[in-house]
């Protein structure tokens, strides 16, 4: 079998690359078998072991174990995600529920919890160094989390919500991911997309072959609201259908299926002797407190509120209207934007080439900070053609592990962008890491560059941050490693890499024109610089329009299901002082993957909590008396190296001296007035 299945042993390829040239759809049922039947075997070694629990037999055994599960999982579920098809969602619906079935058996064996509440009693007798204490807390607060106490009944009944939950988070990823594609804008006169560049018009022309419309033009949705093409298409009516489509989407599939998730989230908070899904979560987060989430939003959203009626008012002057449509924010925001800093996004495209701006920024950048390189490797093979792999080397010549890149948008892959891990570092294991990023930028036609906007290249450093928190892990428990860390904490150093996008020295290396090779001019960068805060109102009330969005879902009692998505919906926005026509959430219900399939349920205000962290951040690395290698080489050893194996805003703390202060994040969003 095991000759059939490539997944069923480790891979010989370098650093345990998963072999995608031998990897088949039909491999991934076995090998999920195989593989919860092989955990369950390991635990239930460890539960039934005669001798005394220690740290090695309990702790470590259960580190060591499902080797198997967790390999298969990294493929499949970055298949899922990157390269979907009907084969895999069928897969991914039925092995979901079972998964966390499996789950559930492990962490609510009474036997196996009993050796780990023991040696968690003693904990202070033992000689444990730093990160195998901190570990050991770990498994304690996970087992008690995930129901370890409670009785057979309630077990029961978790059981029953886990399963139930797990199969409507799948579903909900799967009607979004139909729906999104069902709802591409298709143009068939090349008229209504005046406006566009001429790089996005024949990219739209490349997406209607793609998807069988040969002399159409089909603008596919990204995964938010505002879709990037509404800041430049002309016609109006062309721009309400767009926004319309991205909208309405998941309002019908995935409406009830939200507030069911709600409820049940609702119920099992309950179970587990937490007021609601929003307490249980953030109680083991470095939030701490519902109050304290409430605290931090309730200071930003008056002052987010007011940025944006001026901002408002300032477009519907611009427009010659009393008050700007929502389909017409962002067009008329890019022309007072231009008046007003002699800045035109279209001017910006051709000197951010993708290529360009991967290997002469963001390789540049990660080279300039940490002294690390990268060196394609065209002999392994990813798991779709646009798959890159990059062998990664540390500064002192050593290796440091694989980096994948996976920008192109396809109709096999899900919207938004995100970092996986296939591999992940552990000295116990011997493993080095490989990570992924994916993008959705759109592919033009053969030959043509792809060029980028301002935003495509802040979220391909932002999610290399989040690749290089892998790539620095250095751990000996995978349970800890890279970005196992705290769901409010985890976007702190991917936010934190977005800062070397305009670092002067790292922009003047990679924005050059692409036909030309000259450098961006001087002076659009100064305007560029100066419109840093332009429209800040905008994106801080769609951000947390969406925040309290979630917020108020999961904030639900038990017993409490709403009827109506979208009444509940708007009656929340109403409620948070956040009900601007002219701003939709960033995620509306129907759509919000984030939460209800993503692991983000009562934490999306995690990006702008770990956003104090990042502009306190970004302050430091200005402060004279260090290069810039001296200071990445501190912020790789205190926080991106230690994972999750150390209190997060403990390392954050000793790392800057102090707590975080929140005046940077307030500056940078223009809220200090």
């Amino acid at each position: 079998m095991t000759m059939e299945n490539p997944l069923l042993v480790p891979s010989a390829l370098p650093f345990e690359l998963p072999p995608f040239a031998d990897i088949r759809e039909e491999h991934y049922l076995p090998a999920f078998e195989a593989g919860m039947a092989e955990q369950l075997a390991e635990t239930a070694a460890v539960a039934a072991d005669p001798e005394p629990p220690t740290y090695a037999n309990t702790i470590e055994a259960l580190e060591r174990s499902g080797a198997l599960l967790r390999r298969v999982s990294a493929v499949f579920f970055n298949q899922s995600s990157a390269d979907s098809s009907p084969a895999v969602q069928e897969i991914e619906a039925g092995i979901s529920p079972r998964l966390a079935a499996h789950s559930d058996a492990i962490h609510l064996d009474p036997a196996l919890f009993a050796r780990i509440d023991a040696l968690h009693a003693r904990r202070a007798e033992l000689d444990l160094d730093a990160e195998s204490r901190w570990v050991l807390e770990r498994y304690h607060a996970k087992f008690v989390r995930a129901g370890a106490r409670l009785g057979a009944d309630q077990q029961a009944r978790l059981r029953e919500l886990n399963a139930e939950l797990a199969t409507a988070a799948t579903a909900f990823e799967q009607n979004i991911f139909a729906d999104t594609r069902a709802a591409a804008l298709v143009l068939d006169d090349v008229a209504d997309l005046a406006g566009l560049s001429p790089d996005a018009v024949a990219a739209a022309e490349e997406n209607g072959r793609a998807l069988g419309r040969d002399g159409g033009y089909v603008i596919s949705l990204k995964n938010f609201s505002n879709q990037t093409e509404l800041a430049a298409l002309d016609d109006p009516g062309v721009r309400r259908r767009l926004l319309a489509a991205s909208l309405a989407r998941g309002i019908e599939s995935n409406g009830a299926l939200a507030a069911r998730m709600a409820a049940l989230r609702a119920e099992r908070a309950a179970l587990l002797g937490f007021d609601s899904h929003a307490a249980y979560e953030v109680a083991d987060q470095t939030a701490g407190s519902t109050e304290a989430v409430d605290a931090m939003l309730g200071r930003l959203v008056g002052p987010a509120v007011a940025n944006a009626r001026r901002e408002a008012e300032a477009l519907a002057a611009e427009a010659g209207v009393d008050r700007i449509a929502a389909a017409d924010w962002q067009y008329w925001s890019e022309k007072v934007r231009k008046a007003r800093f002699a800045i035109d996004s279209s001017v910006m495209r051709p000197y951010l080439e993708l290529e360009t701006v991967l290997r002469d920024g963001v390789f540049f950048a990660a080279g300039l900070v940490y002294g690390i390189s990268f060196t394609e490797r065209p002999d392994l093979v990813g798991y779709h053609p646009d798959a890159r792999v990059f062998e990664v080397t540390d500064a002192d010549g050593s290796p440091l592990g694989l980096f994948l890149g996976d920008f192109h948008a396809r109709e096999s892959k899900r919207g938004g962008a995100w970092m996986n891990e296939l591999v992940t570092q552990s000295r116990l294991l011997g493993q080095l890491p490989v990570v992924v990023n994916n993008l959705n930028i759109a592919k033009p036609p053969a030959g043509e560059p792809v060029l980028m906007t301002w935003d495509e290249v802040t979220t391909l450093f932002h999610e290399f941050g989040h690749a290089l928190h892998g790539l620095f892990s250095d751990v000996r428990h995978p349970l800890v490693a890279g970005t196992e860390v705290p769901r409010d904490f985890v976007e702190y150093p991917s936010q934190v890499n977005e800062m070397w996008a305009d670092w002067p020295e790292v922009l003047a290396n990679y924005a050059r024109h692409h036909e030309t090779g000259e450098p961006m001019p001087a002076e659009l960068v100064t305007r560029m610089k100066a419109a840093e805060n332009f429209g800040e109102g905008f994106r801080t009330v769609e951000y947390l329009a969406a925040t309290l969005l979630d917020w108020a879902w999961h904030t639900l009692p038990a017993g409490e299901r709403p009827d109506d998505a979208e009444a509940f919906e708007a009656d929340a926005l109403r409620r948070y002082g956040l009900a601007l026509q002219e701003i939709p959430p960033r995620y509306r219900t129907g759509y919000f993957s984030h939460i209800f399939a993503g692991g983000y349920a009562a934490g999306y205000y995690g990006y702008i909590w770990s956003e104090v962290l990042d502009a306190d951040t970004v302050e430091w690395f200005k402060e004279d008396g260090r290069t810039i290698r001296e200071s990445g080489e501190i912020f790789r050893r205190e926080l991106l190296g230690r994972g999750g194996s150390v209190d997060s805003m403990g390392a954050f703390a000793a790392f800057r001296g102090r707590a975080p202060e929140i005046t940077p994040l307030l500056t940078r969003r223009g809220l200090t007035v």
